[in-house]
């Protein structure tokens, strides 16, 4: 990878007046750009059921020099419960239920210290799944900068990612994109690069 791609850790370069402006719309209107520095420290986490997400964030990860982290339920997802056909599986039955939070096992050392964070995850009937919401609810976010990324076969990232902004109230939330099984390491890096100043 050439040495300009890899990226030393992202900060955001929004300053006081853009991050009391985006606080205060109560997290952003995923909009705006990073600007690579040396001080600042970049968190890739994720959520990944079937290996798709994780490919993607294990990317971002070597594009940013960030550090990566798996968001694991407490109780593992089996194929069945993954049955999108049927509507008494259990993730079916999580994303239709507003007050679902799986419990996640283990969390993040030193959430303080990150500056940016990239949050990935698939697209669960038309949504992020309801684990990334016991994510969200688990850190204060303020003044981080949160940058959401899912897979899937087609469904877009659309409304997925804006019904995350209430969840991490102070962050500031920058453009997603969603990102096909087959996705490049190469198309990653050249999303990072276009996030970059």
């Amino acid at each position: 990878m050439k040495k300009s791609m890899k990226f030393l850790p992202f900060i955001l370069v929004l300053l006081v007046c853009a991050c009391g402006i985006f606080a205060a719309c109560g997290g952003g209107d995923d909009k705006g750009k990073l600007d690579a520095t040396d001080s600042s420290k970049v968190l890739v986490a994720y959520f990944s059921a079937t290996g798709n997400t994780e490919k993607v964030a294990g990317y971002l990860a070597e594009a940013t020099s960030g550090t990566l982290y798996e968001i694991v339920p407490e109780v593992p997802y089996t194929q069945e419960d993954l049955n999108y056909s049927d509507s008494t599986t259990r993730a079916t039955a999580e994303q239709h239920d507003p007050d679902a939070r799986p419990a996640i096992k283990g969390s993040v050392e030193n959430i303080a210290e990150y500056d940016v964070i990239f949050l990935g995850y698939p697209i669960w009937h038309g949504a992020a799944p309801k684990i990334i919401y016991t994510f969200l609810e688990s850190y204060d976010f303020s003044g981080k900068t949160i940058v959401p990324f899912c897979t899937s076969a087609s469904s877009p990232i659309g409304n997925s990612a804006n019904n995350l902004h209430t969840l991490a109230s102070g962050a500031i939330f920058l453009s997603g994109r969603r990102f096909p099984s087959s996705t490049s390491k190469s198309e990653v890096e050249e999303w990072v690069n276009g996030l970059n100043g």
